[in-house]
């Protein structure tokens, strides 16, 4: 049998200019990625679809590419919700100037409140007559070691990860039973997504209140759809791995500081980072009547790297 050859594979991962020239081209990647909206022609996978997405307050987050995503891609209205207010009136003001067919309703609250997560789904059937996306993905990181976590730390945690994502559930499942024949809903139906992590897949991606609170998303993402069998109502999770988002800038700040920013996200196959728009993306399909028959799963968007055991790059088992 012939021996494999590595040998180009082990030029690529040669220290030095090897990891510089594979860093420019993720950055010129990841700039394509996030200015394809510029570029693409409008599309119509959410034409008429109400929707709902909490956190979107980052700049650089995934609650607001998935806002700008799904305007683009002609949903009918769209009720942006996070807890701080700050960024909310430009995310609307960048929405309406870029798509001014789209209705955009933000608010401030807590995605952990019932009452208000309750009231947005009430609003969304009042004013709409339907809700068919609830993108629930609102939440917190932590980077506590276990003898610093604090019951009331982890308790909190949960609340803001896990909790939100329950209620998600069950309000926004009760108004998606609502039917609007007059605007061409005769039937129950729509799609719940919610923001894991991969920390919730297994242990190595986060401390541990972290990686409990994901791994309960995750069981609500797998368990809710028996909840509302033949509903039409799909529930399921997106486990992001390592992305660049408003949430993970510190760890993007210390390697750009110590020069070890060409390192980031060298642990998965594809050997990069991502960044908030390819979560979107996933957000996207499973919000679209393309994932029609997708439902109950746990989604990794990780770049591989919750496909395999630990393993030294450049070697096989």
């Amino acid at each position: 049998m012939p021996a494999l050859k590595t040998g180009g594979y082990n030029a690529l991962r040669t220290k030095g200019a090897g990891d510089e020239e594979f860093y420019q081209r993720t950055v010129a990647r990841i700039e394509k990625i996030q200015s394809h909206l510029s570029s693409t022609p409008r599309g119509s996978r959410l034409k008429g679809k109400v929707c709902v997405i909490t956190g979107v307050g980052s700049m650089k987050g995934i609650g607001r590419a998935a806002a700008l995503l799904f305007a683009h891609e002609g949903a009918h209205h769209l009720y942006l919700l996070d807890f701080m207010k700050d960024n909310l009136p430009n995310l609307k003001e960048t929405i309406e100037k870029s798509y001014p067919d789209v209705k955009v309703t933000t608010i401030q609250a807590d995605a952990a409140d019932d009452a208000a997560i309750s009231a947005v789904c009430e609003r969304t059937i009042k004013e709409e007559g339907q809700l068919d996306v609830f993108f629930a993905n609102a939440g917190i990181a932590t980077n506590t070691h276990l003898y610093d976590i604090t019951a009331e730390t982890f308790m909190e945690t949960m609340r803001i990860n896990a909790l939100s994502c329950f209620l998600a559930v069950k309000y926004a499942s009760e108004a998606m039973m609502k039917t609007n024949p007059s605007r061409g809903k005769g039937f129950s139906g729509g799609s719940i997504i919610l923001t894991a992590s991969v920390a919730g897949i297994r242990s190595g991606a986060g401390p541990l209140d972290y990686s409990a609170s994901k791994a309960a998303v995750n069981s609500i993402a797998n368990t809710a759809p028996y909840q509302v069998p033949k509903s039409d109502i799909r529930v399921n999770s997106i486990c992001p791995g390592l992305i660049e988002t408003g949430m993970s800038a510190a760890t993007f700040e210390y390697a750009r500081q110590r020069g070890t920013i060409t390192k980031v996200g060298q642990l998965n196959p594809t050997g990069r980072y991502g960044v908030a728009e390819e979560i979107a993306q996933t957000a996207l399909f499973l919000a679209s009547d393309d994932a029609s028959y997708i439902n109950g799963q746990n989604i990794a968007v990780d770049g591989g790297l919750s496909s395999s055991h630990p393993v030294v790059p450049g070697r096989w088992a």
